[in-house]
């Protein structure tokens, strides 16, 4: 469960939309829809705890440490440090105590899964965009937290890779997880999530996707 109540975020007296008072039910796929700026990763920053809102609280039904895993966007990454693309996914085993088989096995696993065998031992500047955003979802499903907030995960992914994305998400949410995804990719919002989070004219409207995302195809040709 993620629950906002009176939430504001942005910078120190520039809110960059009206107080959000709203709660997601543990195990619901939740979009979050709207223009650039208008606050949609700075909204799942405030959730993770890595960003303190100017005002109001969220609470999580899961302590954040253990129970949250957060995606960010790969320009935040530093590719120029020295690690392997398996190096970055193996990231997603910390904290968890694992024998040495299951976690070659697992790493294995999510290496072929998404497919990334082959590359394994190239450093983060030898990457592709659409490489590099696998091997961070990648790192994402060797995690074991229920909650998942992913800041646009289709960023720099093909055809195939947002085919691997979209497997993975309805994977995750079937397993009872609960996710909260930033997508600019409207068509693909309408077709695989259900209910939405509208970030507009400084205001917040949750929804059901397909009714939001007419409501903002109707105001661009007006």
């Amino acid at each position: 469960m993620i629950r906002c109540q009176s939430l504001s975020w942005g910078a120190p007296g520039q809110p960059l939309t009206s107080p959000l008072s709203l709660e997601l039910e543990s195990g619901s796929l939740t979009a979050i829809i709207g223009a650039n700026g208008c606050g949609k990763s700075s909204l799942l920053k405030v959730i993770a705890g890595l960003q303190k809102p100017l005002a109001g609280k969220v609470a999580l039904s899961v302590p954040r440490q253990s129970g949250l895993s957060f995606l960010p966007q790969q320009q935040h990454l530093d590719r120029q440090f020295p690690i392997s693309l398996e190096d970055l996914v193996a990231a997603g085993f910390w904290g968890r105590r694992l024998s040495t088989q299951l976690r070659a096995q697992r790493l294995q696993a999510a290496l072929k899964n998404w497919e990334l065998s082959g590359l394994e031992h190239r450093p983060l500047m030898a990457l592709s965009g659409g490489e590099l955003q696998r091997a961070l979802l990648a790192r994402l499903s060797l995690v074991d937290a229920p909650v998942l907030l992913l800041d646009e995960p289709h960023a720099a992914l093909d055809e195939l890779g947002q085919q691997l994305l979209w497997q993975h998400i309805h994977a995750w949410h079937a397993e009872g997880r609960t996710l909260l995804v930033v997508c600019h990719d409207l068509a693909a919002v309408r077709q695989h999530i259900t209910q939405a989070l509208l970030i507009k004219n400084h205001s917040c409207v949750y929804g059901a996707s397909s009714e939001l995302i007419q409501q903002t195809s109707e105001a661009r040709v007006a």
